[in-house]
């Protein structure tokens, strides 16, 4: 777990390079209807929920409550959860999750990490695409990352319904790297760009 927890603190710390350069949060995103104001509302709220499970924290649904945001307060809410998911004990316990709209859901601490890991290297090149700043990351963190993002069922709650974490699968090309497999499994077109000034938005998540 040790060298999950410093490839996610290397997915954390570029998420929030990347959300430092944002200038216009109104910039459309790869997750279809939201800007990126909208989805650093949501990468925010994660945070604050992801810590507190890690914490131990009682569940509650305010925790995960999205507000909007700043890159201030994204770059605290990476801080908190980086301290709450290195703490002793923490990937050793069961956390509580937000499921669907309201419900808890109880995920061993290890396998929490790697879905907010995986979140997070998704996110970073979220953020980085829409800014016209694709983030690299290491082979090595890729190939972790892909490792965890083929073991998302393709079917199922994951992917159907409004609140899926992931969007069905799509095709990624013969020769694609590892970012892009990683991508398309997850329901991202690897090819996404932002529209242009009077353009159609986004591409569905």
């Amino acid at each position: 777990m040790n060298g999950l927890l410093a490839f996610h603190r290397t997915a954390m710390a570029t998420a929030v390079d990347l959300v430092d350069q944002i200038e216009r949060f109104d910039l459309p995103t790869p997750c279809a209807g939201w800007d990126l104001g909208r989805l650093l509302a949501h990468m925010t709220a994660q945070n604050h929920g992801f810590a507190a499970a890690a914490r131990g924290d009682a569940f509650e649904l305010r925790t995960w409550a999205e507000v909007p945001s700043t890159p201030q307060a994204f770059a605290e809410s990476a801080a908190e959860v980086v301290e709450a998911f290195a703490a002793d004990g923490a990937l050793g316990r069961d956390w509580s999750l937000l499921a669907g709209a309201d419900q808890e859901l109880k995920v061993p601490g290890g396998t929490a990490l790697g879905f907010h890991f995986i979140d997070y290297v998704v996110h970073s090149w979220d953020v980085g695409v829409s800014i016209g700043r694709p983030p690299v990351f290491s082979v090595e963190v890729l190939t972790a990352a892909e490792t965890l993002a083929f073991e998302v069922p393709l079917t199922g709650p994951a992917r159907t319904g409004p609140y899926a974490p992931f969007a069905p699968a799509v095709m990624a090309a013969a020769d694609s790297g590892p970012m892009d497999r990683i991508l398309a499994v997850l329901g991202r077109d690897p090819n996404w760009k932002a529209p242009s000034p009077g353009g159609e938005g986004a591409l569905p998540d």
